[in-house]
């Protein structure tokens, strides 16, 4: 069985991401996942402060585990890609095979700190081939729709170099049972277990133990990572959790952290953290403006929009008002990801970044932008100003705004992800277009203007790609992509 979300509504530009919709139970209304505590967020808020008072740290248990392989078929979380160039879905199992990846699934089992026993599912995603291992994990914990997103997002980097994709199962366990009863029925996550089970996990793929998944691998450094909801799930982690739990002897257990398509501030840490908020965030004045400091690095891509819309099966057909945005979110954030694994593995530190410019000025904004109450200050194209800048933006041919919003009327025949959640009143519809960027397209006299031909146009791509790569804003593993896309462009 595959799986979508069903996510936020509009209302969640100012409510708190975590409210995303888990895994649909069939015939029974959703579930909202137990918030976890997290930073205050704004970006005009300072955040929590480095404690005043040193922190008791303990070591972390080390649970057990076990590799499940029946009865019936495992719970697949990484959903479909689209193929925006064939105009087709694709299948974990052909990506898997693409980058010659398995994914394999193990039950863990432990105590919480508070003395509550937990049995939970990690799923391993690696090279078949073990000499193919780079030594770097991307944990994550499974969002609660049911996708390990960072990982989804940045697979190509992820699986071209090696990367394990470890995720962990910190949420109700409802959908998985609903969907296989034989095989998960065991599974159980106590209310506020997220901590405990991510410090144990960790410490778990770390250690020597004969049942640690990775035995005989050498893994140099492993980072947490999440999305939206997940992310929220990672922040809480490392603000009550990181500084406290650790690995015998007093190491860290996680050697950095990805937040993504979230906001918040974050306390001062001991290992090195990306934020990287999108346009989503700062679009309702819910970005942070907390500086940079010498474990810390916030990255606001122009263009970037809560998901990517370009390649989730379930925006195929287009559901939403306005064309769903292409821009390649994947591409963008394995530029965090690859600075941050170089922080970490080489004690290389990245640059800092702008931030989106932001204005209070609705004269500066298209009609459309201007309804929408964006905060953006936007260029000439309708396209951000500032942030971290791409070919996308800076030789553009569309421009790329948010949110977007679901079609009226809905769509008669949509994905069957959003089909399966139009029950209990849910509108799947609006929610997922909720999280999306839209783009808008220059006019082609516009296009000849700014570039002559549609050859000149290539060249100033490819010239600004290059650019990019020497400044390090891009990776070489994505210019043939970008340089290919360049090539259909008409006017």
């Amino acid at each position: 069985m595959k799986l979508f979300f069903a996510a936020l509504g509009l209302a969640a530009y100012v409510t708190a991401a975590l409210a995303q919709l888990p895994i649909p139970v069939p015939g029974q209304p959703q579930p909202q996942p137990q918030p976890q505590s997290q930073p205050a967020a704004g970006r005009g808020g300072r955040g929590p402060q480095a404690n005043a008072t040193p922190v008791r740290q303990v070591t972390a248990p080390i649970p057990t585990a076990v590799e499940v392989t029946g009865p019936g078929e495992f719970f697949e979380t990484f959903m479909d890609d689209y193929d925006d160039v064939k105009k087709t879905a694709t299948p974990a199992k052909d990506t898997y095979a693409k980058f010659n990846y398995e994914a394999r699934e193990y039950f863990v089992t432990g105590t919480t700190s508070a003395g509550a026993p937990y049995k939970t599912r990690i799923v391993v995603r690696k090279p078949k081939e073990n000499a193919r291992y780079n030594g770097l994990i991307l944990a994550e914990s499974m969002h609660p729709s049911g996708n390990p997103w960072v990982f989804h997002f940045t697979q190509t980097y992820a699986m071209t170099n090696g990367v394990i994709g470890l995720e962990i199962l910190t949420s109700t366990p409802a959908g998985l049972t609903a969907a296989n009863e034989a095989r998960y029925k065991t599974l159980d996550v106590p209310n506020g277990a997220a901590n405990d089970i991510l410090a144990q996990v960790g410490a778990l793929v770390k250690s020597k133990r004969n049942d640690n998944p990775l035995a005989g691998l050498a893994t140099r450094k492993m980072i947490l990572a999440g999305s939206s909801a997940s992310a929220g799930v990672a922040t809480a982690y490392l603000t009550n959790a990181h500084m406290s739990m650790r690995l015998d002897g007093g190491a860290p257990i996680y050697d950095g952290f990805l937040p993504t398509s979230a906001n918040g501030q974050i306390p001062r840490l001991d290992v090195p953290t990306i934020l990287v908020p999108t346009m989503r965030e700062v679009f309702a004045g819910n970005g942070t403006t907390q500086p940079d400091n010498d474990k810390l690095r916030v990255y606001e891509f122009a263009g970037m929009a809560h998901i990517d819309s370009r390649v989730a099966g379930g925006y195929y057909p287009d559901p939403c008002k306005y064309p769903i945005s292409r821009y390649p979110l994947g591409a963008e954030m394995a530029v965090a990801l690859d600075k941050l694994f170089t922080w970490v593995d080489k004690s290389v530190e990245p640059p800092h970044a702008d931030r989106y410019y932001v204005d209070f000025n609705p004269d500066n904004k298209p009609k459309l932008d201007r309804d929408k109450g964006s905060l953006l200050a936007l260029d000439e194209f309708g396209n951000v100003r500032g942030g971290i800048r791409n070919t996308y933006v800076d030789v553009p041919v569309k421009s790329f705004h948010v949110p977007n919003e679901g079609a009226e009327p809905r769509l008669a025949s949509p994905n069957r992800f959003i089909a399966a959640r139009r029950i209990n009143g849910q509108d799947p519809d609006a929610q997922l277009c909720g999280l999306a960027n839209f783009e808008t397209a220059l006019a082609k006299d516009q296009l000849k203007k700014l570039y002559k031909s549609p050859q000149e146009y290539v060249k100033r791509v490819t010239q600004r790609y290059d650019e990019l790569v020497k400044q390090g804003w891009a990776l070489p593993l994505y210019r043939e992509m970008v340089v290919a896309e360049a090539s259909r462009v008409t006017f």
